[in-house]
């Protein structure tokens, strides 16, 4: 007799999905190989994949390397686990990535508060009352404001996501609110208004509308523009999900991340890697080239969280227990 933990790793029918659970998983690790690249072409200039191989340079090995041991871990972890379930793999990365977006959610919110601060007493004059002469100096400047406060409140964000399990979008949205209503209070009431009033609102609601939308597809939320999906049965309606997830779902977010991180000059690394800030300068906050990283976040967590709807679509097509009934699904 196995255990409730056993039984969640047999498939029930005895049927293996090995070729669906290999794509999945080659997806994920492709990804992180993909990710540890752009970091070693944005930041310690290594060459572009196909570049360097066209060119001969020997540092591109080191990323083939990446991509083979991605390839093989995928292959690996599909062929020791064959009786995994998919309904149970797709919750593992589906509460992975709930973390990942946790994450993300304190962060923003961890560097709203503190960019601001930084920018009111940017705008004021007052950095040198409350800071070392050296410290008010590099607080001009985004090339200091990114590594030395943003990047260790990431760290930050990440550890408090460790012991936190709400997902931020309620408290997120309130915020949002509440910043509006200071901006309307300070203009009506008291006549002073400063950029970086607008652009605290404009940064969360960023991050509100492209974190969220993994969870909205964890919980089937996304509109579903319906003429006969309502009528196939759950099997038939799977196998659709399936299909869709594969070549319009994964290959959107995969578009995004070749496009917007292929080269150091692409339209996402190019603002992370200058740190670039907004037309209002010193008198704004210094987080556009996060809101650049916002597409990249975005992709990532989509991508991840389709990789779980996979599985769990796939199950569906094979009359597999376990389907969660998504009763507020939208539909139009």
């Amino acid at each position: 007799m196995t255990s409730l933990a056993e039984d969640r790793l047999i498939e029930p029918y005895g049927r293996p999905a090995p070729v669906v659970r290999f794509v999945g998983w080659a997806s994920l690790t492709i990804l992180a190989a993909f990710m540890i690249n752009n970091i070693l072409v944005t930041w310690f200039n290594h060459p572009v994949l196909t570049i360097g191989l066209s060119t001969g340079d020997s540092r591109v090995w080191a990323q083939v390397a990446l991509y083979a041991i991605a390839i093989g871990g995928a292959l690996w972890w599909t062929i020791t686990r064959p009786n995994n379930a998919l309904r149970y793999e797709a919750g593992h990365i589906s509460a992975f990535n709930a973390y990942l977006v946790r994450a993300c959610f304190y962060f923003v919110f961890f560097v709203g508060l503190a960019d601001v601060a930084i920018a009111f007493l940017r705008v004021e004059g007052l950095l040198e009352v409350f800071f070392p002469e050296d410290v008010a100096a590099g607080l001009l400047r985004a090339q200091y404001i990114g590594p030395y406060v943003h990047m260790p409140l990431l760290g930050l964000g990440f550890f408090v996501a460790l012991f936190s399990r709400t997902l931020g979008f309620q408290w997120l949205a309130l915020l949002i609110v509440g910043a509006e209503l200071l901006i309307v209070f300070s203009r009506f009431v008291f006549s002073y208004e400063q950029a970086l009033m607008g652009d605290l609102v404009r940064y969360w609601y960023a991050a509100l509308f492209l974190f969220a939308s993994a969870y909205t597809l964890l919980e089937e939320g996304h509109v579903r523009v319906d003429v006969l999906y309502a009528g196939f049965r759950q099997s038939t309606k799977g196998f659709v999900n399936a299909f869709g997830t594969i070549l319009l779902g994964m290959t959107t977010c995969w578009s995004i991340i070749l496009i917007g991180m292929g080269s150091q000059q692409a339209i996402i690394n190019a603002p992370i890697r200058n740190f670039e800030v907004s037309q209002a300068g010193t008198a704004g906050m210094y987080v556009k080239y996060q809101m650049a990283a916002f597409l990249a976040i975005f992709a990532i967590t989509m991508l991840i969280q389709f990789v779980s709807y996979l599985f769990e679509t796939v199950a569906d097509a094979r009359s597999e227990p376990g389907h969660r009934d998504h009763a507020g699904a939208a539909t139009a």
